[in-house]
């Protein structure tokens, strides 16, 4: 049976995405955990970004009916970015941050660790961050904080997330660059104003996935947008 309800998720999810989450809510969603982490990893871009999106609904839904369950599907996020885990963790940063978009508790619990991939390793002894080293775990990472941005700006501001994305400005990946300039636009960071301004011709062309659609940027582009939003004059 799990195996039949793995294939008709992996099916679903590469159709449209609003069909994908009407067809997902016949599941229960304690059966829906393997098959969408078992779509996390699948390399076609569609089906994969839907199952980001369609995990944090199903995970905020869990949680409402069961919450431990939902806090151990958050660990094995965790856990999948752990060296320890022998794997790589992909989509574990974006699945992280639809959980904790969608569900104030999940938030409450579990936004200390997102960040903390964010920030760089400290002495053993004072150790305070996780810092993910691999540029497409990085992507997934600042996508995530940039989602979780567009609700919950102001816990991220109050955990001082805005130094870290500064230093991933100057990233050697356009994707990288133009998901830490997308976030400071939406925490409204001013302070990034003179790093952004020397994003405004960065050419680089990246791909963006937000609510079911892809399209494709350019970094400078994703800079302008950033300093729109904080009321700076790019002319």
């Amino acid at each position: 049976m799990n195996r039949k309800i793995k294939k008709q998720v992996l099916q679903v999810l590469q159709g449209d995405l609003e069909t994908a989450r009407q067809q997902l809510k016949q599941y229960d969603e304690h059966g829906l955990v393997n098959p969408l982490f078992s779509a996390l990893y699948r390399s076609e871009e569609t089906l994969r970004w839907h199952a980001v999106t369609l995990f944090g609904e199903v995970l905020a839904r869990l949680a409402d009916k069961d919450m431990e369950a939902a806090r151990i599907v958050m660990r094995r996020y965790i856990w999948s970015l752990n060296d320890e885990s022998g794997g790589i963790g992909w989509g574990a940063p974006e699945a992280m941050a639809e959980g904790i978009f969608h569900h104030d508790r999940l938030s409450d619990e579990y936004i200390h660790m997102l960040i903390s991939y964010l920030c760089p390793d400290g002495p053993l002894e004072h150790q305070d961050g996780n810092f993910l080293e691999l540029p497409a775990l990085q992507r997934g990472l600042l996508w995530g904080i940039g989602r979780v941005a567009e609700k919950r700006a102001e816990i991220l501001l109050e955990k001082n997330v805005v130094p870290n994305l500064l230093s991933y400005l100057s990233s050697g990946d356009g994707t990288v660059r133009a998901f830490a300039t997308r976030a400071l636009g939406l925490l409204g960071a001013t302070e990034s104003k003179d790093a952004l301004s020397k994003l405004l011709s960065d050419s680089c062309v990246v791909r963006f996935y937000h609510d079911g659609i892809i399209t494709e940027r350019s970094v400078g582009a994703f800079a302008q947008q950033a300093l729109e939003q904080m009321n700076i004059s790019t002319s």
